[in-house]
């Protein structure tokens, strides 16, 4: 598996949302400035609300343009047995019920589950409780984290 592919795709898909964000920022702008929108009365707040979710949206459109910097500036490396799970590392953990799911350690603000052929890549960040739990693991180690009310148990089934 190519970690500069996968940066590749984040990086399209962070793209791709900052287009639509921006797009919706533009349209809740334009709705609170229209001249039909302005309250004739203090229970008339099409206006405020519109111009609330403009700024949201505005919020959320710079959010994706950090993340895209983080992305561009990631250099995902080889996995170091020494060191162990690392930021940029591409692990496969295992459950109990032996089905497999695979993880790509990156930046934050690119949370996002990835197409690799008939596989699917889940994108997390140090930052999320399984990211937390798998860094500094090793190849046959034993992961744990809390989900509300359930522990879920997974070991290391390989790591690139």
């Amino acid at each position: 598996m190519d970690k500069f592919l996968l940066q590749q795709q984040v990086l399209d898909r962070l793209a791709e949302d900052l287009l639509q964000t921006e797009r919706a920022a533009r349209a809740a702008h334009e709705t609170a400035t229209h001249e039909e929108c302005i309250a004739e009365n203090k229970y008339d707040t099409l206006g405020l609300e519109a111009a609330y979710l403009a700024t949201g949206q505005a919020r959320r459109a710079e959010a994706i343009r950090q993340a895209m910097a983080d992305w561009r500036q990631f250099r995902p490396l080889s996995y170091d047995a020494r060191v162990g799970i690392k930021l940029g590392a591409l692990v496969c953990l295992v459950d109990s019920d032996d089905k497999q799911q695979q993880l790509f350690l990156g930046p934050d603000g690119g949370s996002m589950k990835l197409a690799s052929g008939a596989q699917f890549i889940q994108v997390i960040s140090s930052e999320a409780p399984l990211g937390r739990a798998v860094l500094g693991k090793f190849e046959g180690d034993q992961v744990s984290i809390q989900v509300a009310s359930i522990r879920q148990q997974f070991e290391v089934l390989w790591v690139h």
